[in-house]
C-alpha cells in the first residue's frame, strides 16, 4: 500500500483546522441570526431563506473557503509576507483576502439563490437577488462574519507557526498539562565551525545564514516525522516518539537526508555566504518526563538523563572523528543496519557523568 508523503500529511493537518474554524464560526453566526428573528418565515432583505439544503450547502461552502484560506497560508501567504511583522501580515492579508472573498461571495451566493429559487444560476431572478443582496444589511453582516473568521484563522496560523503545530495542538488538547513519562529518541545537531562563520559573516549576515540553514533542513525533518524541540544558536534538537512506527529508522534517515539536502545547496551557500554549513550530530533514546512548564511563558519541556547524554555524545564527534555518533541503546533498537557502516568505539566516559556509555560511529553507504 502506497504511503502518503509526510509533507502532504503535515500540510493537510495544517489546512483542515482552517476549515473547522470557519465552519464553527459560521454555525455560531447562523444560530445568532436565527435566534434574533422571532418568525422563521420572515426573510431579511437579501438573505437566503434557511432550509436544510441551504444549511448543508452553506456549511460545505464555508468549510471549503476556510480550507482555501489554509492552502493559501501554507503554500503562498507565509512566503509573501515572510519579512513583515504581525500587523503588516494581518493588514496585507486582509486586503488580498477581501478581493478573493468578493469573488467567492458572488459564486456561492448565486448558487444558493438558484437552490432557493429552484432555477438556473444564470437566470435574471438570481442576478436581481444578488444585486439586492449587495445593497442590503445582509451583505454587511456577511462581510463582518468573513472578516471575523479570517482574523481568527490568521491568529491561529501565527500562533501555530510560532509554537509549532504539534506544540500548539498539545497545548490545546492539554496532553501535557500534567507531566507524563514517555520513551523518546533525541538527535542533537551542531554546525561545524559556527564561531568562525559568525566572525566572518558578522552578526546580521550570520542571522540570515542561520535562517537559510534552518529552512533547508526543514523538509528532511518533516519527511522523517521529526519534531523540532529547540533551536539553540546553531544547534537543533529533534525528537521522535519511540512508540511511533519506524521512529528509530526515521531518526537516523533524517540525519542523512539533512546532509543530502544541504549538499544540494552547497554551491548556493558558497556563492551567497562564501561558507558551507556542514554539521555533526548524535542519536540516543530513553525515558523522559514531558509536561508544560513556565510561569511567564509556557512551553512543552522534556526532562531526563537522555537529553544530557545526547548533548555530551554530540560534543565527542570531533574527538573520534565522525559526523554521527549513536549509543548502544539506539543501536539495539535499529532493526536494519545493512545500509550503514557501524564501528564500535567502546564504552566512553561522558563529561559530568559517572557511568560510561557504549558509543558507535556511523557512516551511510553510498
Amino acid at each position: 500500500m502506497t504511503q502518503l508523503d509526510p509533507k502532504f500529511i503535515r500540510n493537510l493537518k495544517l489546512i483542515i483546522p482552517f476549515g473547522c474554524i470557519w465552519l464553527v464560526i459560521s454555525w455560531a453566526f447562523l444560530w445568532s441570526e436565527y435566534a434574533a428573528v422571532p418568525n422563521p418565515d420572515v426573510v431579511v432583505e437579501g438573505a437566503i431563506k434557511i432550509t436544510s439544503n441551504i444549511v448543508l450547502f452553506a456549511s460545505i461552502s464555508v468549510f471549503i473557503t476556510g480550507c482555501l484560506v489554509g492552502v493559501l497560508e501554507v503554500t503562498f501567504m507565509n512566503r509573501l509576507f515572510i519579512k513583515g511583522n504581525f500587523p503588516q501580515k494581518i493588514v496585507g492579508k486582509l486586503i488580498i483576502y477581501s478581493l478573493l472573498f468578493f469573488i467567492l461571495i458572488f459564486i456561492f451566493y448565486t448558487i444558493a439563490a438558484s437552490i432557493e429559487l429552484k432555477t438556473s444560476i444564470f437566470s435574471s431572478a438570481v442576478f436581481d437577488k444578488y444585486i439586492r443582496f449587495l445593497m442590503s444589511i445582509t451583505f454587511i453582516t456577511t462581510g463582518i462574519q468573513l472578516a471575523f473568521s479570517l482574523i481568527i484563522s490568521l491568529i491561529y496560523a501565527e500562533i501555530s507557526d510560532n509554537l509549532g503545530q504539534s506544540v500548539f495542538l498539545n497545548f490545546f488538547t492539554g496532553k501535557y498539562h500534567k507531566p507524563i513519562v514517555e520513551q523518546r529518541i533525541f538527535m542533537f545537531t551542531d554546525m561545524k565551525s559556527s564561531t568562525e562563520f559568525a566572525e566572518q559573516l558578522g552578526h546580521i549576515r550570520y542571522f540570515d545564514f542561520l535562517k537559510d540553514y534552518y529552512n533547508d533542513l526543514s523538509d528532511a525533518i518533516i519527511k522523517n516525522h521529526g519534531e523540532v524541540y529547540q533551536y539553540i544558536g546553531d544547534e537543533i534538537v529533534i525528537s521522535w516518539d519511540l512508540n511511533r512506527k519506524n521512529a528509530v529508522k526515521n531518526s537516523i534517515n533524517c540525519f542523512y537526508a539533512m546532509e543530502e539536502d544541504l549538499m544540494l545547496r552547497k554551491e548556493w551557500y558558497i556563492k551567497k555566504y562564501d561558507v558551507y554549513p556542514d554539521f555533526k550530530g548524535a542519536l540516543h533514546l530513553g525515558e523522559v518526563t514531558t509536561g508544560e512548564i513556565g510561569a511567564l511563558k509556557k512551553e512543552i519541556f522534556f526532562t531526563g538523563d537522555v537529553l544530557n547524554t545526547t548533548a555530551r555524545m554530540q560534543g565527542l564527534c570531533n574527538k573520534y572523528p565522525t559526523d554521527l555518533l549513536i549509543s548502544q541503546d539506539f543501536l539495539d533498537k535499529l532493526e536494519n543496519t545493512s545500509d550503514f557502516e557501524i564501528n564500535h568505539i567502546g564504552r566512553v566516559p561522558l563529561k559530568g557523568k559517572n557511568e560510561t556509555k557504549g558509543l558507535y560511529t556511523v557512516q551511510k553507504y553510498s
